[in-house]
């Protein structure tokens, strides 16, 4: 995704701001698990797209950061922004101790005295700060700018990947500098770090994590256990939250944790309400926690098994907000209380219509998660007629392809279509993938496509599609990427990306034994044939 953004060169603006908001945003959410050289390009391309940005939109991407964002080379670029926008992500971003010296060579005198007011930073960091004496501390002057190499547009395709480092030395070369460095540094095993067991805290009566004993403070410290953490981000589960509402006993609930290897990874830990004793009012909590025994880590579940649990965990705390909103806009729309106005009515349908949309997409999500963990297994017992698939999900896309002014004209060859799958399966596959191309299809234009069966003893059944004009080109590799679509941004239409449909209906057709070929023409789901099977069964009927 990172290339792709990297190879459109912002012709524009808007453009300029996107691709600012999307670095910044990969960077965050998934700069510890990107290879250096892509680090290296994008932080390489924030800095060249910085003059560019408004500093209020910098300052937006700052604040949210601050919140989500656990990587130090972009804390450390942001630091190195106008006061503004450096204060805002030093004020709130929280990083391991580690993170935080590894950082603050990268930092100016402002940025550091902004550091030295914070009352909540591991205590190795303030003794960093201290040895680099007063005058490395300076207060932020209102007309303060960072300085920017602005004479280097940004014209042509590539620019952004390709650009040279080796320009005269200014503060974002010096930057990027000291962050290829940290990066080269930033897996190194020490030695001295021995991986911890056990420690203790207490939470606030807000659920916030304010004191730690036994882990580097700035790994727990601003936590929260009232609020579930997901996608692999640091925090609490489920559990913990659900008993902090009730102010109950919290008993080897999980915690995963972030920073140097002796404090990072999943914790169990138990807590006690504790209560002020003359007035009774909820303090917190007061807890121990300790590594996970290796019991309870079933069959030393791997990290992508750890991804896809965390977003089932995820879908399953979606689906109950989402029926109780469509729960309570049927009774708006059936009047069931008593006479609504039109108008309201209106909406409380629009809103029933589009909570069974969000739901379809949930179902696909989970369905996506469980194909990643789950073994594939090719081998079923049913028999679907993938002609009258085809037909019933050509009845569905018809409020769509008339919205999006797309026609779709699917003929069929030779036949009969019956194929090994289930009908709630093969529906999916059909429909998410055609949903899929119809969304990045222009208006006007036409979907053509074929289902064929050309030999009743055929072992495959193909579901034939042309590629729209505005992917005729785009490689499998760019067709797959998450990131991918015709604009460079996700599609207008599609609430999924172009990519995620693919490979979900690239999985679920593998879980039958088929599988979603991209080639230069067109994409072809393969679905095993079940006509032989049908011929054997009705031949053992006619012998009966």
């Amino acid at each position: 995704m990172i290339a792709t953004i990297l190879r459109q060169a912002p012709a524009d603006h808007r453009a300029s701001i996107a691709a600012w908001r999307q670095l910044s945003d990969i960077l965050a959410q998934r700069g510890n698990q990107l290879g250096d050289d892509d680090i290296r390009r994008s932080l390489h391309g924030l800095a060249l797209l910085r003059p560019r940005v408004p500093e209020a939109v910098r300052r937006d991407c700052a604040r949210a950061i601050a919140r989500h964002g656990r990587f130090a080379p972009l804390v450390a670029l942001y630091a190195n922004d106008v006061p503004a926008v450096s204060a805002i992500m030093l004020q709130n971003v929280r990083l391991s101790e580690a993170d935080w010296l590894a950082t603050l060579p990268a930092t100016n005198s402002m940025a550091r005295s902004v550091l030295a007011g914070r009352s909540d930073l591991p205590e190795g960091v303030y003794r960093a700060l201290a040895s680099l004496g007063s005058a490395s501390v300076a207060l932020p002057q209102p007309d303060a700018v960072v300085a920017v190499e602005e004479s280097a547009p940004i014209a042509a395709a590539d620019n952004l990947s390709e650009r040279s480092l080796d320009n005269p030395p200014s503060q974002i070369s010096e930057l990027v500098r000291r962050i290829d460095k940290y990066q080269s540094t930033r897996g190194q095993p020490n030695a001295e770090r021995t991986a911890r067991a056990a420690f203790l805290f207490e939470t606030g009566p807000d659920g916030v994590i304010h004191w730690v004993e036994g882990v580097t403070r700035g790994a727990v410290i601003g936590l929260s256990i009232a609020e579930a953490a997901f996608g692999g981000e640091p925090g609490t589960d489920g559990v913990a939250a659900g008993a902090f509402r009730q102010r109950a006993e919290i008993i080897n609930a999980r915690m995963h944790l972030e920073g140097t290897p002796a404090d990072a990874g999943e914790w169990r830990f138990s807590a006690l309400p504790w209560f002020d004793p003359a007035t009774g009012q909820f303090r917190g909590y007061r807890a121990s926690a300790r590594r996970p025994y290796q019991s309870e880590t079933p069959y030393g579940r791997t990290a992508p098994e750890d991804s896809g649990d965390s977003i089932r965990q995820l879908i399953h705390e979606l689906r109950s907000p989402l029926n109780a909103i469509s729960g309570f806009a049927q009774i708006i729309s059936g009047q069931m209380f008593g006479p609504v106005s039109h108008g309201y009515r209106e909406m409380a349908e629009t809103i029933v219509t589009d909570a069974a949309s969000v739901q379809s997409i949930i179902d696909d999500l989970e369905t996506a998660a469980r194909s990643n963990t789950a073994p594939a297994d090719a081998a079923t017992d049913d028999v679907v007629d993938l002609g009258a698939v085809v037909t019933q999900v050509e009845g569905d896309l018809a409020p769509l392809l008339r919205e999006q002014r797309v026609e779709l004209s699917i003929s069929r060859v030779g036949g009969p279509f019956l194929g090994s799958a289930s009908d709630a399966n093969a529906r999916r596959m059909v429909g998410r993938l055609l949903t899929a191309l119809v969304d990045v299809s222009d208006p006007g234009a036409m979907l053509v496509g074929q289902l064929i069966m050309e030999s009743q003893h055929d072992d495959m059944l193909q579901v034939r599609i042309v590629r729209p004009a505005t992917i005729r080109f785009a490689t499998a590799a760019d067709l797959l990427d998450p990131g991918f679509s015709p604009e460079g941004e996700a599609p207008g239409a599609a609430i999924l990306s172009l990519g995620f449909s693919l490979r979900l209906v690239d999985s679920l057709a593998r879980a039958t034994g088929g599988r979603l070929d991209i080639g230069h023409n067109a994409l072809t789901l393969h679905l095993p044939s079940a006509n032989s099977k049908a011929e054997v069964e009705l031949g053992v009927q006619q012998g009966d």
